[in-house]
């Protein structure tokens, strides 16, 4: 009987404690859920819309200086790094083949006057006189593209930027010189298909030089590309940057910076965005009005000193958790801190 009674007083015992453990535990989920948090309300800001493009500095105007066909390479006048004009002579090529061009062509203009007489009196066909004139025509083009491959001219305004070989060598395939015209010099950047029909041609863009450090400079669009790349949807735009000084030069590292006016959008603090790793989505949490949370994802535009421009996703007016975002879960219900 007593055996039997103290089981009975121990069953009851551990019913009262497994009860009383569980009720604490209750409790604490209670409280746990019950998170108190801060939170900000997001609103309507005139948000700038300026946009920056890494790009390199670019000539305006290669030109590679070299003959048509093979020949030894008389003199070369020019180094690298010295300014030249345009129709400034810059290479002479072995001339003999012209010396022996013009030679012909003296002989074919002596025999084709004597032709040309006959013509006039009727001692030869019509035929026979056209032929005469067609090679007389062939040699004298042959001369001047002779000329043109003997002295080698610089077509543009520009410094000499390459040298591929010395007096005396034999031409025979890469370029003797290359010109570069570097005032003014371009930049290229690859803008956004969502920015393409703010860009216009002649608009002005902001340039900064990373070597220069602070120094700014001012550039205008000068062409548009009309076709946009299917696989990154950005379409190329050249903006040329005046280099009376030739201060900047090819190869520079740069960025050019767009200003495409001012837009009312929502703006949120960074403290509120949440950000994937290995992923571009953001996401914030939303406080509905029962102080329950939502997981909403937003599209984010420009990144600005204390939050992000927001494209879609919130409206003027939401409240957006800014604290203990990783304790958070969808449907919790949160007390909002004082």
């Amino acid at each position: 009987m007593k055996k039997s009674l103290f089981f009975t007083t121990l069953t009851l015992v551990s019913l009262l404690v497994f009860t009383a453990c569980s009720k604490k535990k209750t409790e604490t989920v209670v409280e746990e859920t019950e998170l108190t948090i801060k939170t900000a309300r997001v609103e309507l800001q005139e948000v700038q819309q300026e946009f920056d493009y890494s790009a390199v500095v670019r000539a305006e105007v290669l030109n590679h200086i070299a003959p048509t066909t093979p020949g030894r390479i008389e003199k070369i006048f020019v180094e690298v790094g010295d300014a030249v004009v345009k129709g400034q002579k810059l290479i002479q090529m072995d001339a003999t083949m012209l010396r022996q061009a013009r030679t012909q062509l003296q002989n074919l203009e002596a025999n084709f006057g004597r032709f040309e007489e006959m013509y006039k009196i009727g001692g030869i066909s019509q035929a026979e006189y056209d032929a005469q004139k067609a090679q007389l025509d062939i040699a004298r083009n042959n001369i001047k593209n002779l000329e043109e491959n003997t002295q080698l001219l610089s077509p543009i305004n520009g410094i000499v930027t390459m040298r591929n070989y010395d007096s005396g060598d034999i031409f025979a395939g890469n370029p003797i010189l290359q010109v570069q015209q570097i005032n003014p010099v371009k930049l290229l950047v690859n803008v956004s298909e969502s920015q393409y029909k703010f860009v216009k041609l002649g608009m002005s863009a902001k340039i900064k030089i990373d070597i220069f450090e602070d120094e700014e400079f001012t550039g205008k669009v000068t062409l548009i590309h009309p076709t946009l790349d299917p696989r990154s949807h950005t379409f190329t735009v050249e903006v040329s940057l005046p280099n009376n000084n030739r201060k900047v030069r090819p190869g520079m590292y740069g960025k050019v910076f767009f200003n495409f006016g001012a837009v009312q959008n929502v703006v949120v603090p960074d403290e509120a965005v949440i950000k994937l790793t290995g992923s571009s989505d953001r996401f914030v949490y939303r406080v509905q009005e029962d102080n329950t949370v939502e997981y909403v994802k937003i599209v984010t535009g420009r990144r600005l000193d204390q939050g992000y421009e927001v494209l879609s996703g919130l409206n003027d007016g939401d409240v957006v958790a800014t604290t203990s975002l990783t304790k958070l879960k969808r449907g919790m219900k949160v007390k909002i801190a004082e």
